[in-house]
Formats: structure tokens, sequence, C-alpha cells
């Protein structure tokens, strides 16, 4: 179910990726020494309170990742792999890990929300609202072959006027602060006018 395709699609689907980046980029953390980061205003870097995950380093490891301020460089699109893990259904309700995984030989770290746009079987771009969960955002590092997550949720039922929801096959994903896109199969019935709630990326493939 993974793959890591870059399809180049015509100038309407550039818009849409336009769009997509210029909130993605708005998640970016401060920069460290030597590494290339739009400003923005500071957020908190320690693990989230009452997880009773601290250590006297600041370090908070799970899975073959951290939450550090190591000295690493930001995961670039070319050195990640995407996928998404088992859909949880229940009650017209979905939920699923949307897991990046690093596939190069460096540790690099992700930080905050990806950029997603759903795509129809002929290629057309659906309309896609994602909504950035109220959920603080902590820098997580990968070390090769290490996973990061972002929780999907979406609704299989029609809400207001809605009468049918369009079905998504493909996904595109842009990772935090990233230009270059991965695009993945993603089949699902979203309603809620292509409504896609998510969380910052945490450690782990599994919610």
């Amino acid at each position: 179910m993974e793959w890591r395709n870059r399809t180049r699609r015509g100038p309407a689907t550039s818009l849409v990726t336009a769009a997509v980046l210029a909130a993605v980029t708005a998640c970016a953390p401060p920069a460290l020494s030597g590494t290339a980061a739009a400003p923005v205003p500071a957020r908190p870097t320690g693990p989230p309170a009452g997880t009773g995950t601290q250590q006297s380093t600041g370090t908070a490891v799970f899975e073959g990742a951290s939450l550090s301020t190591a000295a690493a460089g930001r995961c670039r699109t070319e050195g990640l792999r995407a996928g998404v893990g088992r859909v949880d259904a229940g009650a017209g309700q979905r939920y699923a890990p949307l897991v990046l995984t690093n596939t190069s030989a460096k540790s690099c770290w992700v930080y905050g929300f990806v950029g997603l746009v759903m795509f129809d079987a002929k290629g057309d771009a659906l309309r896609t609202r994602v909504r950035r969960e109220n959920v603080p955002a902590h820098r997580v590092t990968l070390r090769p072959g290490a996973s990061a997550h972002a929780r999907l949720h979406w609704t299989t039922v029609p809400s207001g006027r809605e009468t049918s929801c369009p079905s998504a096959a493909r996904l595109m994903i842009i990772p935090p602060d990233e230009v270059a896109h991965l695009e993945i199969p993603f089949a699902g019935v979203v309603c809620g006018d292509g409504r896609l709630d998510v969380t910052p990326m945490v450690s782990g493939s599994r919610l």
C-alpha cells in the first residue's frame, strides 16, 4: 500500500498544491544553528505534560523515533516513504494513521502538520478541507528506518446539503515544511465537504 510516486499534474493541480503549501509552511519550528527554516513564533518542544515520559536528557524515545533538539536536518520528501495504516471504522467515522518513514541513511526530524489533497480515480482533484486538531506539536527525530504518524479522521455520513460523497482514490501528501509531495493509494468516501481532520506528527506508526 505504500508508494513514493510523485506524478506531475497539470496547472490546476499546481494551483491546488500551492494553496496547500501556504498552509503547511506555517507550521515550521524555530531554526537550529545551520538549519534553514522560515521564522515563526516559538513553540514548546518538550514532551506533552502528563505522559510520564521525562528523562534528564530531555529526550523521549518511542519505536526508534525521539522528541529531540539534536543536530539533525529536517526530513526531506525524497528521503521519506508514506502510507496509510489500518483504518478503524465505527458509526460512520474513520480513523487511520498517516505514516512517514525515514528511508535515508541519516537521522532527520519532522515537526507539525502535513498538507493533503485527495484525487479521484480519474486523477481530478477533489475538494479537500484539512482541519488541524488543536494539539501541541513537537519535533520528532527519526533515525533511519523509523516512522512518525499523524492521525487522520473523516466521516462517511453525508451532512448538511450533501446527498452523496465523492470517493477518493489517491492522496497527495506534502511533508511538513516541504515543497515536493508523495502520492499513495487512498480508497475512501469522505463526507463533510471533503473534510479531513489531522493531528501533528508524533512518533511511531500506530494510533
